[in-house]
C-alpha cells in the first residue's frame, strides 16, 4: 500500500477490472497524477471471480447498442493483450479458439436457430453444426445434443492473469494505488467535485471515477449527481481438474458452462443470485452448476473438484452499464454496474471514459 497522499489530477473509486483500465488509460494517455484508491486489495472480488467469457454473440437475443458495444470491446482484446504482455511481460492467456453453444432440448434448438438466423441476416461470424459434427470438435459433450453454433470470435480470457497484467502496468506507469482504503463520500463546491474523503483523510481532485462496482452506493454524493442503485448478484463457481483437458472450446448452454484454462482447470458456472452481500458458496449453488455441467458432458462426473468460490457482480436497476458523466456535478464520472460484463467492456470502458475525461479538461 502507497504512502497516503492528499491531492491528485484523477481519483479513481475502485480497483478492479474497470478501475485499473480506466487508469492505465488515463495514465497512458498522458494524465500525470492518477490515484486508484481500493477498499480491499486490487481486483478481489467480481473481477476474480469471473470466468473471463468474451461472449456478446453467444448471450445476445438481438442486436442493439449495447451489443454493439459488446462487440467492440471484445475486438479490442488481442491489441489489449499483446500490450499488456509487452509493458508487464505477462501472458493473459487470450484464447482464441471460440465457444459452442449447444442444442441439449428441442427448446434450445429453437433458440440456436433463431440465433443463427438473426446474426448471419446481421453478417456476423457464425457456424451451424448437426449434434455429429459438434461432438466431432469435442468428443466431450453430451450424446444428447441435436445441435451447436460455433462462434469463433466469442473468445475467453484468464482473468486473473489480466488483474496482475494491469495492476503491474498501473504500477510501472506511475498510477499511485491506496488499497485497504474506503472513500466515505465526495467533496463538492458548488456543483464542482473538488475532493474525495476517504477513511484516511481527504484527497483533492478535480475529477473522480466511480468504478467500485457493487460498493458504487456506498459512497456519499450530491442530490444533483445520483449514482444510480448498484445491487450485488452473487455468482457461484465450480473448478474442477481435467489433466489432459477435455475440452478446447468453451461449451455453453442456456443453463451453463465450462470454460479450459490452460493450466488443467475447467471451471463450472454460475448462479445468479439476489442474496445481497452474503459472498458465501451454497450447497444448492454447487450443485445446480454441477448439474448444468454434467448436462453439458457427462466426463465431468470422475473429475475431481479443486475449489470453489463466489463473487458479485454489479447491477444497474436497468441491468445496463452506468458509463460517462455522473449526474450535474462537473468533474464526476461514472464506469460501474458492468454486471456479468465486466471483463468483456474493460477495454473499451477504458478508452471511452478516459477520452471523456482528458477531453473535459481541454
Amino acid at each position: 500500500m502507497a504512502s497516503f497522499k492528499g491531492s491528485a489530477d484523477v481519483v479513481i473509486v475502485g480497483g478492479g477490472v474497470i478501475g485499473l483500465t480506466v487508469a492505465r488509460a488515463l495514465a497512458l494517455r498522458g494524465v500525470r497524477d492518477v490515484c486508484l484508491v481500493e477498499r480491499g486489495n486490487l481486483g478481489t472480488e467480481a473481477s476474480w471471480a469471473a470466468a473471463g467469457m468474451l461472449l456478446p454473440q453467444v448471450e445476445a437475443d438481438a442486436q442493439d447498442a449495447f451489443f454493439d458495444l459488446a462487440c467492440q470491446s471484445r475486438d479490442l482484446y488481442p491489441a489489449f493483450a499483446a500490450a499488456l504482455r509487452e509493458e508487464t511481460g505477462i501472458d493473459v492467456e487470450l484464447d482464441t479458439t471460440g465457444t459452442l453453444y449447444l442444442a441439449l432440448n428441442e427448446h434450445d434448438h429453437e433458440e440456436i436457430e433463431k440465433r443463427y438466423d438473426w446474426q448471419t441476416r446481421a453478417g456476423l461470424s457464425v457456424e451451424r453444426l448437426s449434434g455429429a459434427e459438434a461432438r466431432e470438435l469435442e468428443p466431450c459433450i453430451s450424446e444428447s445434443t441435436l445441435g451447436a453454433l460455433r462462434f469463433p470470435k466469442d473468445i475467453q480470457v484468464e482473468n486473473r492473469r489480466l488483474l496482475s497484467a494491469l495492476a503491474n502496468s498501473v504500477k510501472k506507469l506511475g498510477v499511485t494505488t491506496l488499497t485497504q482504503t474506503t472513500v466515505d463520500s465526495l467533496l463538492f463546491e458548488g456543483n464542482r467535485l473538488h475532493g474525495v474523503q476517504t477513511a484516511r483523510g481527504a484527497v483533492s481532485c478535480s475529477v473522480a471515477v466511480i468504478a467500485a462496482g457493487s460498493w458504487s452506493s456506498f459512497i456519499k454524493t450530491a442530490p444533483q449527481s445520483p449514482i444510480p442503485t448498484i445491487e450485488p448478484v452473487r455468482g457461484q463457481m465450480v473448478c474442477l481438474a481435467a489433466k489432459p483437458q477435455l475440452t478446447r472450446h468453451v461449451l455453453y448452454s442456456p443453463r451453463g458452462y465450462l470454460v479450459p484454462r490452460h493450466d488443467g482447470r475447467l471451471l463450472a458456472g454460475s448462479t445468479s443470485e439476489h442474496a445481497g452481500f452474503a459472498k458465501c458458496v451454497t450447497a444448492g449453488g454447487i450443485a445446480g452448476i454441477l448439474r448444468n455441467a454434467l448436462e453439458i458432458s457427462a466426463e465431468i462426473a470422475d473429475l475431481p473438484v479443486a475449489d470453489t468460490w463466489a463473487g458479485l457482480r454489479p447491477r444497474a436497476p436497468d441491468g445496463l452499464p452506468v458509463l460517462g458523466p455522473c449526474g450535474e456535478i462537473d468533474g464526476l464520472f461514472c464506469a460501474t454496474g458492468h454486471y456479468r460484463n465486466g471483463i468483456l467492456l474493460a477495454p473499451l470502458t477504458g478508452e471511452l471514459i478516459s477520452e471523456a475525461i482528458v477531453s473535459s479538461q481541454r
